[in-house]
């Protein structure tokens, strides 16, 4: 099934008449399922001129996606680049902006209204459901979506936790605390012991990198109790 030009003109006729009640002169477009234009009119003359490339944009853009450009404009937000990279592969026939639909009969996508120049919020979605009212078409509401920032920003963050006993009482039950938050001093008795040849320091933890002192005196070197290039 195609668009007809009978039924694109029933579609412009509906737009045009919803326009006029709204005291709302916009630009409209009809295109095929192809996207190629095939009604067009402007109602405001001399003014909107850059509402004629933004009717023609949002007719393509919602038979592309086979859905509103509301609900393009809705997860198309949330990819960086998507709007600039879709406008120059389209030749400047993809717009994210609401008032664009795709004509659909018999779950069949024949073509696309897009309306552009609105005088108020909503007005170029409800002239474009007027044109498709006129067909029988009840367009279906605009898909939510929720950034999945805004999604992660609310969900709690999970920390793994462990197992750490008190050095102050070793006999007492395990308590648990979330890993890398571990107070000082909060280690087990094991792991703040000296370790051989590694210097104390203030710190419990054992460093593996860290290098022995070599304090040592001529007489406590073994076998260097003669070498004359020692000095003290």
């Amino acid at each position: 099934m195609s668009l007809s030009s009978e039924t694109a003109h029933t579609i412009m006729e509906a737009c045009k008449q919803r326009a006029r009640e709204l005291r709302s002169p916009v630009s409209i477009a009809i295109v095929d399922a192809g996207g190629h234009l095939v009604l067009f009119e402007r109602m405001m003359v001399p003014y909107g001129f850059a509402t004629g490339n933004m009717a023609i944009a949002k007719a393509s853009t919602a038979v592309m996606f086979n859905q509103s450009t509301d609900s393009v404009a809705q997860w198309g937000a949330e990819i960086p680049g998507f709007a600039a990279s879709l406008a120059s592969m389209t030749d400047g026939k993809f717009i994210m902006a609401a008032g664009g639909w795709p004509v659909r009969i018999n779950n069949v996508t024949i073509g696309g209204v897009g309306i552009s120049g609105g005088n108020a919020a909503g007005r170029d979605d409800d002239i474009a459901q007027a044109g498709l009212a006129a067909l029988g078409i009840t367009p279906e509401a605009p898909r939510q979506s929720t950034p999945q920032t805004a999604t992660l920003a609310h969900q709690p963050q999970q920390v793994a936790a462990a197992t750490v006993y008190s050095s102050s009482d070793k006999d007492k039950a395990p308590y648990t605390q979330a890993l890398y938050a571990q107070a000082k001093g909060a280690q087990p008795d094991d792991d703040t012991a000296p370790r051989p040849g590694v210097r104390s320091t203030e710190s419990s933890q054992y460093n593996p990198y860290s290098l022995p002192s070599q304090d040592y005196t001529s007489e406590q070197r073994p076998g260097r109790e003669n070498d004359p290039d020692i000095r003290l």
